[in-house]
């Protein structure tokens, strides 16, 4: 559905154009989207400090793909990178290079190997449709009709241009703040095993995996608008608000019922976000032990009752907005 594009976050802008899709609501509709994004702590925001006695923990939500708007970003995080003992993020170069091997050794993660295929699921058109979407995505049909179909709704979820921005090795803030580290030695620490998300992905019961694909297929058609829509949404720093965007979207647009869309968002919110922040404290607090430490993870894991910042308060750290000048 919907909720899988929250893994991407949005597209790169620099290269790929599309429309604000949020800026063609109604004022009404734009208005009850921020109301509802304000009912969570900490709905705005991407830099932030966290302190408990001598411990000093400096948190930057990032987008994942290539943006100019990155370089002041990037111009922020210097003092930060220059006092910290360790960066931590999701997948640092060990991990992503773990999972390049899994694409070639591991097929069981992101393929069927046997069974029924996508096209024996989906009805036909349905099937075309996704077929459609995967060539121009680089993807054959033979290739996509073996795919988990959580795998084919997340690849379904990031355009076409965004995939070459990919390809092209243009990289987004993680990237950045990676290769500064690595530049300035400083330890890069993933804070989860390459696999752990993947895996998540597989707790969600098959039927609702193929709504995914129904969901996801509505988005894939707009995927340039979409993509751009998110991230202004991220630059403004209005992170609560892709999530409260994400499920209008797919409210309106996915053709499922309201009970089947709100299941779905509880569930992406629960494998995808609280159960991998939980996960993230342990090692976060250890780095924290050491030295002052910059954390960088996806922008929707710092707010809200089961983000980063609610449970770093409840460990007794004060936080603090830090601004970012653009």
């Amino acid at each position: 559905m919907a909720a899988v594009c929250l893994m991407a976050a949005a597209g790169a802008k620099a290269a790929c154009a599309g429309a604000n899709l949020f800026d063609a609501l109604s004022p009404e509709i734009r208005a009850e989207l921020r109301h509802r994004a304000a009912q969570v702590p900490h709905a705005e925001g991407l830099l932030w400090r966290a302190e408990r006695g001598i411990e000093r923990i400096t948190l930057v939500g990032t987008f994942h793909f290539d943006d100019p708007r990155h370089e002041a970003s990037m111009a922020a995080l210097q003092p930060v990178l220059a006092s910290a003992r360790t960066l931590l993020v999701e997948a640092g170069p060990e991990e992503e290079l773990l999972l390049k091997q899994a694409l070639s050794e591991r097929l069981d993660l992101f393929f069927v190997p046997s069974g029924p295929t996508l096209p024996d699921r989906m009805s036909a058109p349905d099937w075309q449709r996704l077929a459609d979407a995967m060539r121009a995505r680089g993807v054959p049909g033979f290739l996509a009709a073996k795919f988990k179909p959580w795998y084919a709704a997340m690849t379904l979820s990031l355009s076409p241009c965004a995939l070459g921005e990919v390809a092209a090795g243009r990289e987004g803030l993680d990237g950045r703040l990676i290769a500064e580290a690595r530049a300035r030695g400083l330890p890069v620490l993933a804070m989860e095993p390459y696999d752990a998300a993947l895996t998540l992905f597989d707790l969600i019961p098959d039927g609702d995996q193929i709504d995914l694909i129904r969901a996801a297929l509505i988005t894939a058609e707009a995927s340039d608008d979409y993509t751009a829509t998110l991230a202004d949404a991220y630059f403004a720093e209005e992170t609560r608000l892709i999530w409260e965007f994400t499920r209008h979207d797919a409210l309106t647009g996915s053709g499922m019922a309201a009970a089947v869309v709100e299941a779905q968002m509880r569930l992406a919110e629960d494998l995808l976000i609280a159960r991998r922040n939980r996960a993230w404290l342990a090692p976060i607090l250890a780095a924290a032990g050491r030295g002052p430490v910059l954390v960088a993870s996806g922008a929707l894991h710092l707010p809200g009752e089961a983000g980063l910042l609610a449970l770093l308060e409840a460990e007794g750290f004060a936080l603090t907005r830090l601004p970012i000048t653009r």
